[in-house]
């Protein structure tokens, strides 16, 4: 019914935050632009800075160390993070608006 139907919806949109990080190395001060699907096996993103280089993309856990900054949301290695929370928040605000 709608009430499963409402929980496959979340559930992709959950599924989707796990594993996208923003992917690129610049030398400028421009920010990345460019949204990567991680593979299974890289569960973070990272985000590094070094001789001026920037990189950014999806990383081992174990690999984590400083000078890379790592973290587990959707997004969240990119200037402006975005939380999987506040996507699943709205989308099932909005299933409930038009639900309800």
């Amino acid at each position: 019914g709608v009430s499963q139907t409402m929980c496959d919806i979340m559930l992709y949109f959950c599924a989707a935050c796990e594993s996208r990080c923003y992917t690129c190395v610049t030398t400028d001060h421009k920010p990345c632009t460019w949204i990567s699907i991680c593979p299974e096996n890289l569960e973070c993103c990272f985000s590094t800075k070094a001789d001026g280089v920037i990189a950014e993309g999806c990383q081992k856990s174990l690999n984590c160390v400083e000078p890379i900054s790592c973290c587990e949301d959707e997004l969240c290695n990119g200037t402006i993070p975005i939380s999987c929370r506040v996507i699943l928040l709205l989308v099932s605000s909005a299933i409930t608006t038009l639900f309800l």
